[in-house]
């Protein structure tokens, strides 16, 4: 525990406590009472109530609209689905910048629905509502669809011999065995539009802020660290709040439930009814994932002559069209992202790694406080924690405001969650008699992991670093402060190009997005594929 601790301690709480501490602290007293006042004023009232409603209008939405497909995926057999399911979970690990081009190009000035209808989005209320379900529709076809799979069906079955019909049967047999899965998937739907940053900044404008939009603008560019710091806390102890409570839904999850073999319960569709299901989850598939990601392509290669790979081309100066976006190639922000996202997965692979081998130990609070520990990256604002790396990161002997390292090391703390929830569930599987078999024979506890633990697991590390890698290369809101204006990631250099005017740098924007669509899906394929391939492994 000592690495990850001192890890999270120097990399996290230390950035972290020092932003808020410097927002609340007046002549070196704590000011208290601002919290009061910030929370008290009518701007700051509007942004928590929009980030609320909004948070739970996407929550009911998207449970709308996922909750047939995972239906689907858990109880129909169908040609392609390995491929579908790989296809609806592409969404989930994009950058939200990349989330909202897409959309901006579908609902934009100039997008789709404008060319055919004369009809924007943008700006509205709805384009962030509909990019929050194609972002989350994954989370409940995966959380749901997987429980569902596993629950037996002959129990509905009986439930109908005994005269109840399907509504019934389902209502009172399915639905009480799913609530819990639907409560943990609803509950970290809502946690991912309560922080959302990157598809309310492109798509609401001016006129629509999260928690997350208005820490950025007071910390960055109303220099206002009182109310960010007031703000910061305020979405720390909500998150903190749905953390709990998820949790304590998924421990009801494992208690509760028995399960059986997904094979036993998936079969081919079997009458209209069921093969209008499968073709409506098809359709809404085509529409709400493939569009926006086909329109984001295709606008990537629309260029002012015609189709071509003219915006492309344009990555590879900088400066181009009179543009002082960049002091170098825009296309080098692909080479950086890819390194920085190696780094900083084998820092998480690292530290998670640890920490999952410690978490496997049950050590009483202790360790369940360390196990909270490692959650609390997704509780707080990645902007507070780029800007709290900006103003204490910046002394001998951590002085690395100039390094590169620096980027890694702040993608590298939303990594670690990833790494840790994937590994510790087959750390837990591994029989301890293999240890201490390991250790009459005597091995050392790092031989015996060596020799142990790391064969079996070794698939399971695999799969953590693909996600790690994935998150990595999407994170914004802590980057966007820290990246170098000379080694920009392709978030950053994203949301630079959308952030001024110009039919160039539009294209340009398009063009990176679809570059960083592109690896991010290959790389959730290839973790896909390893997923689903174990067989003779354990």
């Amino acid at each position: 525990m000592a690495v990850p601790v001192a890890f999270f301690a120097v990399f996290f709480a230390y950035p972290v406590t020092a932003i808020v501490g410097r927002g609340l602290k007046a002549g070196g007293d704590w000011q208290f009472g601002r919290i009061g006042d910030v929370l008290a004023r009518p701007d700051i009232l509007d942004v928590l109530w929009f980030t609320t409603w909004q948070a739970l209008a996407s929550t009911a939405l998207t449970l709308l609209i996922a909750l047939p497909g995972a239906y689907v995926f858990a109880r129909f057999d169908f040609p392609g689905k390995q491929v579908l399911r790989a296809v609806v979970t592409v969404p989930f690990v994009l950058p939200t910048v990349v989330v909202g081009t897409a959309f901006l190009a579908l609902l934009g000035r100039g997008g789709l629905l404008d060319e055919l209808w004369g009809v924007r989005l943008d700006t509205t209320v709805w384009a962030i509502l509909l990019a929050h379900v194609f972002f989350n529709y994954a989370v409940v076809v995966r959380t749901v669809g997987g429980l569902w799979s596993q629950l037996d069906p002959r129990q509905e079955e009986a439930a109908r011999v005994l005269g109840a019909g399907r509504f019934a049967a389902f209502r009172r047999v399915t639905l009480p065995a799913l609530a819990p899965a639907v409560a943990a998937a609803a509950l970290m739907v809502f946690l991912f539009t309560f922080t959302s940053f990157g598809v309310v900044q492109i798509l609401g404008g001016p006129a629509y802020s999260t928690l997350e939009v208005e820490i950025y603008r007071q910390t960055a560019q109303l220099l206002d660290l009182p109310t960010a710091a007031v703000l910061t806390l305020v979405q720390f102890a909500a998150v903190g709040g749905i953390l709990a409570v998820h949790a304590a839904t998924v421990r009801r999850r494992e208690r509760a439930l028995k399960l059986v073999d997904p094979a036993q319960t998936s079969r081919r569709p079997r009458g209209p009814g069921q093969w209008a299901l499968l073709g409506s989850v098809l359709l809404t598939a085509l529409l709400l994932i493939l569009l926006p990601l086909g329109v984001l392509v295709e606008r990537s290669f629309d260029g002012p002559g015609g189709y071509g790979f003219g915006y492309y081309r344009a990555l590879q100066s900088a400066g181009s069209g009179g543009s002082s976006t960049f002091l170098v190639p825009p296309l080098e922000a692909v080479g950086n992202s890819l390194r920085y996202a190696l780094v900083a997965t084998l820092i998480a692979l690292v530290i998670g790694g640890l920490a999952a081998a410690a978490l496997t130990r049950r050590a009483g609070r202790l360790v369940r406080g360390f196990d909270a520990l490692l959650m609390l990256p997704l509780g707080v604002s990645a902007v507070t924690v780029g800007f709290g790396f900006l103003i204490t990161l910046d002394k001998p002997p951590l002085d690395l405001r100039t390094s590169w390292i620096l980027v890694p090391l702040a993608q590298a703390l939303v990594g670690v969650p990833f790494v840790v929830r994937t590994m510790l569930p087959v750390l837990r599987a591994v029989d301890d008699r293999l240890r201490e078999a390991a250790a009459v024979l005597g091995a050392s506890p790092l031989r015996a992991w060596r020799e142990v633990d790391l064969p079996l697991v070794r698939r399971a590390v695999l799969v953590a670093a693909g996600f790690a890698f994935a998150v990595s290369l999407g994170e914004f809101g802590a980057t966007v402060f820290i990246a170098r204006p000379d080694n920009p990631t392709l978030p950053v250099a994203v949301a630079r190009l959308l952030g001024r005017s110009g039919e160039l740098n539009y294209g340009q924007a398009m063009a990176l997005s679809t570059i960083l669509m592109l690896v991010c899906a290959v790389s959730l394929l290839l973790l896909e594929r390893i997923r689903t391939d174990r067989s003779g492994e354990f």
